[in-house]
Formats: structure tokens, sequence, C-alpha cells
């Protein structure tokens, strides 16, 4: 899984999120979810969301893949803990984003802090997303 590059979250825009989150909802019930599908649930235009979608590649955030019978999006590691962190800023669970304290086979665990500025851990399992805060 590597280091998480927590810089990247700040120059996201709503509609990269947007993005990414069509793109987890596409998954639901697609292995390979077709940009023509992601640009319909994200309701974005195609070609707006072409361009988002290569460079949510290039942060490795999603992945191109070519299947046998189709070709489309994947969300990574990386992409689903982005929208984790999202999720947890956006209900003021955490503020800030410290250092990796811990690595293992199937998580990461690094020290955020909230608004108060008290000091939490948050573990980011790789195999699925599991977000596990400790005080």
């Amino acid at each position: 899984m590597g280091k998480l590059d927590v810089a990247i979250l700040r120059y996201l825009t709503a509609e990269d999120f947007r993005v990414l989150t069509a793109v987890e909802m596409g998954m639901k019930n697609h292995e390979l979810v077709p940009g023509s599908l992601v640009a319909s649930i994200a309701n974005l235009r195609h070609g707006g969301v072409h361009k988002l979608m290569k460079d949510l590649c290039k942060h490795r955030l999603l992945s191109y893949e070519r299947g046998k019978h189709y070709d489309g999006y994947r969300l990574t590691n990386a992409g689903y803990d982005y929208l984790a962190l999202k999720a947890l800023t956006n209900r003021k669970v955490i503020a800030s984003f410290g250092n990796q304290i811990g690595v293992g086979k199937e998580s990461n665990i690094y020290t955020v802090a909230d608004e108060d500025g008290n000091p939490l851990c948050l573990k980011l399992h790789s195999l699925k997303v599991a977000l596990l805060l400790h005080k």
C-alpha cells in the first residue's frame, strides 16, 4: 500500500470526489466500471469525466483496466482511503493528518487529530476499507 500522500487530498475538487464516489457505486454491480456509467452516476459530462478519471489514474486513485469483453475503471485502495478521509473530515472527526506510525501487511496506522487538537490513531486497512479510531 505504501505511504499515503495526503497533500493530494488538498487539491482534489468536489468533481473528483463525485467521480470517485461514482466509481465506488458502479463497482457494486460491475468489476470494471465503464466511463459512460461513471459519467451517468456522477451526473457530469462524459468528456469532463474522462479528463478527471485520467488525472485520478495519474494519482493512482483509480486504475484503468482492459478486460476480455470490456474495459473500465476500478477504485484502488488509495482511492478508498481518500474517500474515507473525505468522509471523516466532512463529519469533523479528524482535522489534521500526521505521520505514519505503523505498517503491517494488512493495514497502516497514522496519527491524526480532531478539531480540538486531541491526538487520535487512524488505522487504514488495505484489504478492505475499515476505519478504526482510537483515543
